[in-house]
């Protein structure tokens, strides 16, 4: 039985409306096809009618979809023929639905476009009439009059249209003859009439042959056996009240469930006069669904309804007495449509990754469909509200899902788009399908740099291919697009040699010193380093790098004075008469480095007679650090360390000559051979010697000069052999001799030297300008040949 179920699709599954929408979608002429046809006949030449050249099917990729899901034909893309992909049964597909239409879509995806068509599936003869029964048993009584007419049972054939059940035939004939009449829905029914009234007694029994034939070419036809029995009279045959019953029943009704009861009457009494209920046709498809008591009528539901399947019953019941009369009546079950199917998703084309700077795309294109009827089958489709996207609806319950404008990976790269399909029934229903669309990335991010300059600290004398830092740049793209090469550029100033100072490592942004850097030479220098895509067309961004390079502790200071390379040491001369703090001389040093480097303080590290002199740490000042006694010796000599604060700690020492003198009349006396305790000097010390003494030279006999000429006005021409002045006053003070190192005095000196024959000069006196240090030498007479702060000769 469930076969045979099986052979009999409701319209519903047949005729399903499957159309899909596209740029352009056109209903096209319907094709015809015989069933049975075998598999690989030819239909049609689809690119012929549809006006396209056959490589074009190949290129657009042509489909068929049917609205079934089944691929009963195929499409050739070499020849554009359309071809019976397998044998159509038209009984399976539409049963006695006449006629026999399916509807296919030949979808094109590149572009997308759809053409319609409709196929005609033609019924052939391959079906021969069958009656439910095999035999039927008929009882007659024997006064029955002629003409009186009685109901056989039909029967069915699967084919329709001519190939269905034209008429019914009898024979032998000799008392009967049979009349085809013309039921509801077509259906033909065979009822037999009496000719020549019976006789019980001549022949209790009649056996007949009953045939249905129907109108193919050739004709096919079935028989089923009618055996008639003769009875006794029974002169009144049960009548139903109605001989025509119509009743709805909701398609979710329980099962036993009442569908209607029957009711016949009989006016005989006794055996003659009692009524029994029964199919009078059997359909299988009725009696699995339904259940007749026999004794009360009614009519109950034994196999859940489905309105999708069948809408309507029509049910025959006979009412025999027990005499063998019987009446008939027709009861009519219309199922009544609920609610009781979600609508169904179908998609028919889908992009999961779309390119963020698309305009409005096409995402998916889907069908909606409710097998329910009516408000049931109504059907609204949504998506979330807080997306790019919006539903297009289109005709005959066709939507597409299109972005509403470019979309950006970089806010949102994966959307989750849940379709809400709910139909209007009560309930309402609700089918949700999800759909994932990837945004894929497109260059329209430049890189950018963490910050937007750099400053980086290198100590000098580093090693070469030292690691001085790194730069770091990200790119809001992916893939390609987001993987950065670093680059130098070229520097602001071209005179830098920036390609023999630093590199930077394309893939990471380390930075790299190539060589080892000088402070004293080069303390601070800038650039710029570009960070570049990979993507097409590629961008880029740019940050700048400050290097700041650091002091080391790699000079020594240097002592300017009083000068280490001459061929005869430096001597200061100092009164005996000099006060404790009196300006002995002052050690001047540079330092090439900076900072703390370059730091200096000063130390007596060795003297003649110690406790007699002293140095100022901070500003080198060599001072008395005691009155001077007639004991004291007349020649010193000290040792002075000048050393930097740097890490570690660099010195250097100088020797200074001291020579104490009554008075600066004293005559010269020579010092020691200073050739001995000079170390060898440096070739660039010995330059820078020499060069400061020459300077030093040329302003001391300047100063010396202009000294002379204003000593001369001051003491008049009484003076014999004294000094000519040029006229005019002279600008005083005269000369300021300030410290180039920590000296933080200033000393002057005013100067007038004798004139004489002799070749040594003699000072007439030395004067100091300035009164303010308690040190200073107030008048000193004598024939030295040394200033003491100057040491020239």
């Amino acid at each position: 039985m469930e076969a045979e179920e099986e052979r009999f699709p409701t319209l519903r599954q047949v005729l399903l409306l499957f159309v899909l929408l596209a740029q352009t979608c056109a209903e096209r002429e319907g094709y015809s096809v015989a069933e049975e046809t075998e598999s690989g006949s030819f239909v049609a030449n689809l690119a012929k009618d549809l006006g396209l050249e056959v490589r074009e099917l190949s290129r657009r990729r042509a489909r068929i979809i049917f609205n079934n899901n089944k691929n009963h034909f195929q499409l050739n893309l070499q020849t554009g023929d359309l071809q019976v992909n397998e044998k159509l049964d038209r009984e399976e597909l539409c049963g006695p639905t006449e006629p026999c239409v399916l509807q296919f879509q030949v979808l094109m995806e590149e572009p997308l476009e759809v053409y319609r068509f409709k196929l005609l599936v033609r019924d052939i003869n391959d079906n021969s009439p069958v009656f439910p029964e095999a035999k039927m048993i008929l009882k007659i009584m024997e006064n029955t009059l002629p003409g009186t007419m009685f109901s056989l049972k039909n029967a069915q054939d699967l084919d329709v249209g001519i190939n269905n059940i034209q008429n019914y035939a009898i024979h032998p004939n000799s008392h009967f003859h049979v009349l085809t009449r013309n039921g509801s829905e077509g259906r033909k029914y065979p009822v037999l009439v009496l000719d020549k009234a019976l006789d019980r007694e001549e022949q209790s029994e009649l056996r007949l042959t009953l045939m249905a034939v129907d109108g193919g070419l050739p004709p096919k036809s079935g028989s089923a056996l009618v055996l008639v029995d003769v009875l006794d009279i029974n002169d009144n045959a049960p009548e139903f009240v109605q001989p025509l019953y119509r009743v709805q029943v909701l398609e979710n009704s329980p099962l036993g469930s009442l569908v209607v009861t029957v009711s016949a009457r009989d006016l005989d009494t006794g055996i003659n006069g009692e009524v029994f209920y029964s199919f009078f046709y059997g359909d299988e498809e009725i009696t699995k669904t339904f259940a007749l008591n026999e004794r009360t009528g009614e009519i109950t539901i034994i196999r859940k309804l489905d309105f999708e399947k069948i809408v309507s019953y029509e049910v025959d019941i006979k009412a025999s007495d027990g005499a063998g009369l019987s009446g008939k009546c027709t009861v009519i079950i219309q199922v009544v449509d609920v609610n009781d199917n979600s609508p169904e998703l179908t998609v028919a084309s889908l992009t999961s990754s779309i390119p963020e700077n698309s305009p409005e795309t096409i995402v998916a294109l889907f069908s909606v469909q409710d097998p329910d009827s009516g408000e049931n089958g109504r059907m609204v489709c949504s998506i979330q509200e807080d997306l790019p996207f919006t539903l297009k609806p289109s005709v005959e319950n066709f939507y597409k899902l299109v972005t509403e404008g470019p979309l950006d990976r970089e806010s949102r790269a994966e959307y989750n788009v849940t379709i809400t399909v709910t139909d209007t029934g009560t309930p309402r229903l609700t089918t949700q399908h999800h759909i994932t669309v990837l945004v894929s990335d497109v260059n329209d991010n430049a890189p950018a740099f963490t910050q937007t300059s750099y400053t980086l600290f290198v100590p000098e004398n580093n090693s070469p291919a030292l690691h001085i830092g790194s730069v770091s740049a990200t790119d809001a793209d992916a893939g390609a697009n987001a993987q950065l090469t670093y680059s130098l550029l070229p520097p602001p100033d071209p005179g830098l040699p920036l390609a023999s100072l630093v590199s930077v490592n394309a893939d990471n942004g380390h930075l790299f010193a190539l060589r080892a850097l000088d402070y004293e030479a080069l303390q601070a220098f800038e650039f710029r380093v570009r960070a570049t895509d990979r993507g097409a067309p590629a961008l880029s961004g740019q940050a700048l790098v400050r290097v700041r390079v650091l002091d080391a502790n790699d000079n020594a200071p240097f002592v300017l004075y009083p000068p280490q390379n001459g061929s005869a040491p430096c001597t200061e001369l100092v009164p005996r008469a000099a006060e404790p703090g009196y300006l002995v001389g002052k050690v001047v040093a540079v330092d090439g480095d900076s900072g703390q480097n370059a730091w200096l303080s000063y130390q007596l590290l060795r003297a003649t007679e110690p406790g007699l002199f002293g140095v100022w740490a901070h500003n080198g000042e060599v001072r008395t650090a005691r009155p001077l006694s007639e004991r004291d010796a007349p020649r010193h000599r000290l040792l002075v360390l000048v050393k930097d604060n740097g890490e570690p700690p660099l010195s250097a020492s100088v020797t200074l000559h001291v020579l104490l003198v009554d008075g600066f009349s004293q005559p010269y006396l020579p010092a020691r051979d200073a050739a001995a305790d000079a170390a060898p000097a440096d070739p660039l010390t010995v330059y820078l010697v020499v060069a400061l003494a020459a300077v030093s030279s040329l302003f001391l006999f300047s100063l010396l000069a202009l000294v002379a000429v204003r000593l001369c006005r001051r003491s008049g021409a009484a003076w014999a052999g004294g000094c000519a002045a040029p006229g005019g006053r002279f600008p005083g003070p005269l000369v300021d001799v300030s410290g180039a190192g920590t000296l933080t005095q200033s000393y002057q000196y005013e100067v007038c030297l004798n004139g004489g024959s002799g070749t040594t000069s003699e000072f007439k006196f030395l004067k100091s300008v300035s009164s303010n240090h308690p040190g200073s030498v107030n008048v000193m007479e004598g024939n030295s040949n040394y200033v003491s702060g100057f040491g020239f000769k």
